[in-house]
């Protein structure tokens, strides 16, 4: 993927949690700014988060543990990127609802993107 790829990927997640901020309760994001380094803070905790444990146990994987991981990614996001509030029932509410979403818009992870390149 390149550098502008990138770019559009993570102004793309930005809207989206953008979005979620405004239909989830007890999540809010203070505007695009927060909302991009929140985006760049996910996917980084979320690349270490499969770069540790696999791809079973990230919050790009499907399943329970998956949507745990998100929620929890989301959740631990918030003491990094200022702007941004997130209770525990909010985060997991937003993972719900970007899961929801990204039914409709899928991405490749950051690890995958990463793998890919190399090949």
């Amino acid at each position: 993927m390149t550098f502008l790829g990138h770019v559009i990927r993570f102004i793309v997640a930005a809207l989206v949690l953008m979005l979620v901020g405004f239909i989830v309760p007890q999540f809010s994001v203070g505007g695009f700014w927060s909302a991009f380094f929140l985006a760049l803070v996910i996917a980084a905790l979320g690349w270490v988060i499969e770069g540790i444990f696999g791809k079973r146990v990230t919050p790009f994987g499907r399943g329970i543990v998956g949507f745990i991981a998100s929620a929890a990614v989301i959740w631990i996001a918030q003491f990094i990127v200022g702007g941004v509030s997130v209770t525990l029932l909010g985060a997991i509410l937003a993972a719900l609802v970007i899961g929801i979403i990204d039914l409709f818009i899928p991405v490749s992870t950051p690890y995958e993107a990463g793998r890919r390149d190399r090949n």
